[in-house]
């Protein structure tokens, strides 16, 4: 069993609140827009990220992390980028992928938008944990953690921060 913490557009902010749940994960996953390398390794200090760069982010974080991040991880096909869009409205740049090897996890950020969708038509689930910085148009900083154990996702859990 895995211990997951997903969040994604923290645009360079990382506070005690964030990393009290870093703490409790067994692995980070970040879906972009991390803003500021230093954030990044105040993560990968304390636990394993696995993350991809957003459209925000600098040449620094693009030589570490890639666009897309896909991996396997307790017999759970996951695929992590930023702008991925959701059911019935993917993005054109993986919309063709998606359909053709639809992975069990979707994650996609960039919206600022807390979502958690099952695709019926591609059987994935769809997560956006939306925004745990303080830049951008949301009202409450937000992040998901979940557990991954034989095959399945269980005790999904919506993090509400402070309001920014």
């Amino acid at each position: 069993m895995k211990k997951i913490l997903l969040l994604s557009d923290t645009h360079s902010y990382i506070d005690a609140q964030i990393m009290k749940h870093v703490k409790w994960a067994d692995e980070v996953w970040h879906a972009g827009d991390i803003g500021s390398i230093e954030v990044a390794d105040q993560i990968s200090a304390i636990k394993p990220l696995r993350a991809v760069y957003g459209n925000i982010d600098d040449k620094v974080i693009r030589m570490e992390y890639p666009l897309d991040n896909k991996f396997e991880t307790e017999g759970v096909s996951v695929w992590i980028t930023h702008i991925g869009g959701y059911p019935n409205r993917y993005d054109k740049r993986v919309k063709d992928d998606l359909v053709q090897n639809p992975p069990k996890i979707f994650i996609s950020g960039h919206s600022h938008i807390l979502k958690v969708i099952f695709d019926k038509k591609l059987n994935l689930l769809h997560l956006n944990p939306g925004a745990a910085g303080k830049h951008g148009f949301h009202k409450v900083r937000t992040m998901l953690r979940f557990e991954i154990a034989n095959e399945n996702i269980k005790n999904l859990e919506i993090i509400e921060l402070e309001k920014r």
